[in-house]
């Protein structure tokens, strides 16, 4: 630990379930009620805009009545008070990250609170619904969709991602599944460039073997002490 400098957290589903965000995944998520090609990708969009955005207006309302837990705080403690390079990746689309105060935040897969214009492609905080298809404020189109990454779609600023990830001493994966590219192999790219990586996960994950320790349990009590491991306190 006396060498380590530069930090990428990466941040899944599991760290915001403890806040009461449902996620994709687990019995009864989205996705059980949900097909990932109606909701969650621009064909979807396509055929049935009024139900892709009823379905993000729903999810955009209900995680505005949610909040941080103790694993986000945890983490904006480390933004904080860490010297050193840290880099947030997180795959969620919720805020909260940003509401315990962390600053160092890239959100990969796009975030609810914003909305996209494709016509002017300007980005605009968004809290309240899109399905009466408001006007954009830039360009006055009547366009307006969730801003968040579908299955089909780039990830964002995965340049970023990646500078990080040559720059890191540590990688540290925190709630997630293990099944989603290309956040799925960032552990082996961190690893073959030298750095420790570490899992925090309620349970094994897909991606467990490839990581040098990996811990299971809540994330709202493993962050917090491992928040404190790393800065001596």
């Amino acid at each position: 630990m006396v060498a380590l400098r530069n930090i990428v957290v990466l941040t899944g589903a599991g760290i915001s379930a403890e806040s009461g965000i449902d996620t994709f995944r687990s019995a009864g998520g989205l996705w059980e009620r949900h097909r990932v090609e109606d909701v969650a990708t621009p064909e979807g969009f396509a055929r049935d805009p009024e139900l892709v955005q009823r379905f993000y207006d729903a999810r955009r309302a209900a995680v505005q009545e949610v909040a941080p837990n103790a694993a986000h705080e945890a983490l904006a403690r480390l933004d904080a008070e860490w010297g050193g390079e840290l880099l947030i990746v997180t795959q969620n689309v919720d805020d909260l990250h940003e509401r315990a105060g962390a600053r160092r935040v890239l959100h990969m897969h796009g975030e609810l609170l914003s909305a996209l214009c494709p016509i002017c492609e300007r980005r605009h905080r968004w809290t309240g619904p899109l399905l009466d298809r408001p006007a954009c404020p830039t360009c006055e189109a009547h366009s307006l969709r969730p801003d968040v990454v579908w299955f089909g779609e780039m990830p964002y600023q995965m340049d970023r991602i990646y500078a990080a990830l040559r720059q890191a001493d540590l990688f540290v994966s925190i709630g997630t599944s293990g099944a989603v590219y290309p956040a799925a192999g960032f552990v082996r790219d961190a690893r073959d460039l030298g750095a420790r990586t570490l899992e925090l996960n309620l349970d094994r994950s897909e991606g467990s073997h490839w990581f040098h320790e990996s811990r299971q349990g809540r994330a709202g009590d493993l962050v917090p002490h491992w928040v404190s491991e790393i800065l001596g306190s």
